[in-house]
């Protein structure tokens, strides 16, 4: 029962019997698990046809001229900037505030890490990023936090400005054929975000998303690749030599290779191994084709939070809508007006007390001990910290029915009036 005091709301005693709430199971029904027992009865679990049908759902979703299975988000980012021709001399922008991946890819790639700050919402600052870029600038990568997708057209517009494109410096065939920075979008979260009423996906060079195990689309470990290239690239070649770089630039896939009479095989370049397997894709294929159901629960989540917390004034309520943008509904970055970070950790400890599983999205890099030792220094982007001391991320998945929801709420409540020292007032 809530009783309204005023504008805050005050919850009674919770009951916590039988309501463990973890943070982001995967959502497995009879359909994922026939599919993935269809693969194993194929006799064929590696890359095949099951990869190949998953590509073609992620270009029926997102409207991409061409889509390729990877292992990770982070293979697939890596072996991007390594087509890109990127080197020790070269920068490659990315927000500070991002999981470890996204400078994890530019770092192995042999690239320098560039930070910029975020804006008014957890993505980075336009502004920030317009200020970062040099002659040595050869990629940025805007991170879609959360599933809120970054203002494309701005970053799309600014690398596209002539004073821009006179100080790009091409080191590499295919930097002098695009002639620009290349946006590589970091979707990770974001798949099924709307932009311009589509989905995203289409309005940078190059789209990569996360289909790891807490993803609203899950492979257990996976990504997918999304092209986008302007011209003179033609993206379905682009695709087919993408492909072979996952599976060590050998001529013939295993499916193929292991036909009668089909063991002859050439290898044709410096390849990497980070191809998708069928049993992985099984997964994610089974839950694409029912993404627009699966969309549609996670948005009655993210619409439940909102009308319980935008009653509270301490609460500041993660971007869902603007305009004609729409996040993913991915994870609810709820943030604590006026909190230190120390509070909101002890708010955490008490969230957890009621067995309810959140988290923080996330450790700006400049906090972990690796980047700091590389010289980044969190006094360098006050936003970023901002964000990240008030933050706390609820869960989001179909199978929290309303009753969860609501206890995931009372006990977000519960420990806020709990550390503010507002209890029973």
């Amino acid at each position: 029962m809530t009783i309204c005091q005023g504008h805050r709301f005050i919850y009674n005693t919770i009951n916590i019997n039988n309501m463990k709430i973890p943070f982001s199971p995967p959502y497995i029904d009879e359909s994922v698990i026939n599919e993935v027992v269809d693969s194993l009865r194929s006799g064929w679990i590696t890359t095949g046809p099951k990869v190949k049908a998953l590509e073609a759902e992620a270009m029926k979703l997102t409207g991409a001229k061409a889509a390729l299975g990877v292992n990770s988000w982070t293979s697939g980012t890596l072996m991007m900037l390594r087509w890109l021709g990127v080197g020790p001399d070269d920068e490659v922008i990315i927000p500070a505030y991002t999981y470890c991946a996204t400078a994890m890819a530019v770092l192995w790639a042999g690239a320098k890490v560039v930070m910029v700050d975020s804006g008014k919402d957890f993505n980075l600052s336009v502004d920030a990023l317009r200020k970062a870029i040099t002659p040595h600038t050869k990629a940025i990568i805007p991170v879609d936090i959360a599933g809120f997708p970054c203002d494309y057209d701005a970053i799309m517009s600014l690398v596209s400005e002539p004073a821009v494109k006179a100080m790009f410096k091409p080191a590499s065939d295919v930097q002098r054929q695009l002639g620009r920075i290349l946006v590589l979008n970091d979707s990770a979260h974001s798949l099924g975000a709307r932009y311009h009423d589509n989905s995203n996906g289409i309005y940078t060079d190059i789209t990569v998303f996360s289909l790891h195990a807490v993803k609203n689309i899950t492979t257990a470990e996976g990504g997918i690749v999304c092209f986008n290239m302007p011209e003179p690239f033609d993206n379905e070649e682009l695709y087919k030599q993408m492909r072979l770089m996952t599976l060590n630039c050998q001529t013939k896939d295993a499916f193929t290779k292991s036909q009668a009479g089909g063991w002859r095989y050439d290898i044709v370049g410096k390849g990497m191994k980070i191809n998708m397997a069928d049993v992985n894709a099984a997964i994610g294929l089974a839950q694409i084709r029912q993404y627009d159901r699966l969309l549609a629960e996670r948005k009655r989540i993210y619409q439940a939070y909102d009308k319980a917390f935008s009653k509270l004034p301490w609460a500041i309520l993660p971007p869902s809508h603007q305009g004609d943008m729409e996040t993913s509904y991915h994870v609810y970055p709820l943030r604590i007006k006026g909190f230190t970070e120390e509070q909101r950790d002890a708010m955490i400890t008490k969230i957890a007390r009621h067995e309810v599983a959140v988290n923080v999205h996330f450790v700006p890099l400049p906090m972990l001990t690796y980047y700091k030792e590389l010289g980044y220094d969190i006094n360098d982007y006050p936003r970023a910290y901002e964000h990240y001391a008030h933050e706390i991320s609820l869960p989001v998945y179909p199978q929290l029915d309303d009753e969860k929801v609501e206890f995931v709420i009372k006990s977000v409540v519960n420990a806020y009036e709990t550390i503010a020292g507002k209890k029973g007032e």
